[in-house]
């Protein structure tokens, strides 16, 4: 498979871009920064400079066009304020999605966040308040167009050794997860058609990832 990466010098992005590069596909890495083109070639992936914050929907269509899926693992980051919420969390994953539209891709796996659909209970932070927000519309943007998504919303997230092991479905109880282990969830949905149109949260658990993707889709798989 050849899979475009936006946010490729994410955490997961990484370690999404080690795992399809082990297995033979060919992860392609959007990124914004010049400087961060070695780190995604180091981990086997092919590095494209494109600030999606900036890119039309043509420059963006030019770099999937010929990928068999998407994914977006963009986000603004830590210590960004709310516009930058908006404008990469909602606005480069609605890019993405158009871009993906414009080149006939029609697989798209968006990495959202637990809890997206709930809402916050009064006096949240401000920035916290935009980014669920963002996500939420992302999410809900992406699920109106006819691509064969599929949206992943992981819990707290560390940087610890994954598991393997997950609890998987529309809605779980709030938990963390290792970034490790969101990586392998994306890479087993890749393989797997019959989770498109799925929402997902995800957090550590007890269950194999397979097993817990096929449990989910229930009579989809």
């Amino acid at each position: 498979m050849r899979v475009v990466i936006a946010g490729g010098h994410g955490k997961i992005a990484l370690r999404l871009e080690r795992l399809l590069s082990a297995d033979g596909d060919q992860p392609v890495a959007l990124v914004r920064n010049p400087d961060h083109v070695a780190d995604v070639e180091a981990a086997g992936a092919e590095a494209v400079v494109l600030d999606l914050e900036k890119a039309s929907v043509e420059e963006v269509a030019a770099v999937v066009r010929g990928a068999d899926a998407v994914v977006f693992a963009a986000g603004a980051g830590p210590g960004s304020g709310a516009a930058r919420k908006d404008t990469v969390d909602r606005g480069a994953a609605a890019l993405l999605a158009d871009a993906a539209e414009a080149a006939g891709v029609s697989r798209y796996l968006m990495v959202s966040a637990i809890g997206v659909e709930k809402d916050l209970p009064a006096g949240t932070d401000e920035v916290y308040v935009a980014y669920h927000q963002a996500k939420r519309a992302a999410d809900h943007d992406l699920m109106k167009r006819e691509l064969a998504w599929t949206i992943i919303r992981p819990g707290a997230l560390t940087d610890g050794p994954g598991t393997g092991r997950v609890a998987l479905d529309v809605e779980v109880e709030r938990g963390s997860i290792s970034r490790d282990d969101v990586a392998e969830v994306l890479l087993a949905s890749l393989r797997r058609p019959f989770t498109a149109g799925l929402a997902l949260e995800v957090v550590e658990g007890t269950v194999p990832i397979v097993p817990a993707l096929t449990d989910a889709a229930g009579d989809r798989s």
